[in-house]
């Protein structure tokens, strides 16, 4: 197994920070109208009720999303959204997970989120949970991080299923530079964009559905 060092990309190379700030903070110490009068006769003729079409309802305005920047945290990030073909035991249906893995990787460093990536993860992920210590670390407390968006130019698997059930992915990662706020909006630090790397994911196809059990640099 490859080890890890605090080069690693996905902004983990600040996790111990990220640990540090959090354990410095936690020892700091309408009335309706009168009936009508039955009595009386009304001079308002009758308007048929076909004389004009029903009003449509106004469609609800999607809240509009913006991202993080020197002012404050990104605002309605939307959830990435899992493919149908990502459900399907395919190649294509890998490589649609994979994608959609490393989306939810991204809305993490935008929102601290980091249920729906725990959920299809599993914690001996070392390099997850390191991306997740600080998605999570540096969005309480009043930080938040800004940047730091991961794509996938490139994703491809062989799709040839090992004797314990693991599929290979690799997958070309790129990020964007990631900025680390304070509560008091001031800039803590940076880290700049990390060159492109390969990453390979190791996930298994069970209970109908893809679970990652390791992603690792590509070494060489």
């Amino acid at each position: 197994m490859t080890s890890f060092n605090v080069s690693t990309p996905w902004g983990i190379r600040s996790a111990a920070a990220g640990a540090a700030v959090a354990a410095a903070l936690m020892l700091a110490g309408c009335a309706g109208g009168a009936p009508a009068d039955p009595g009386a006769v009304s001079s308002t003729p009758t308007v048929s009720a076909t004389s004009s079409p029903p009003s449509t309802p106004s469609p609800t305005p999607t809240a509009a999303y913006k991202p993080a920047d020197a002012s404050g945290p990104a605002q309605n990030v939307p959830v990435p959204v899992l493919p149908e073909v990502a459900k399907t035991e395919t190649k294509e249906g890998l490589e649609a997970f994979a994608k959609y893995w490393f989306e939810l990787l991204s809305y993490g460093y935008e929102t601290g989120d980091t249920k729906p990536l725990s959920a299809m993860t599993s914690p001996s992920c070392t390099m997850c949970e390191r991306a997740k210590q600080v998605q999570e670390g540096w969005h309480q407390d009043g930080r938040w991080l800004a940047g730091g968006k991961v794509t996938t130019p490139s994703i491809n698997t062989t799709f040839i299923r090992a004797p314990d059930g693991n599929y290979q992915v690799a997958v070309q990662v790129s990020q964007e530079p990631l900025s680390y706020y304070n509560p008091d909006k001031s800039l803590d630090s940076i880290d700049p964009k990390p060159t492109d790397s390969g990453s390979l994911m190791l996930a298994v196809f069970r209970d109908g559905a893809w679970f990652v059990q390791t992603v690792e640099p590509i070494v060489g």
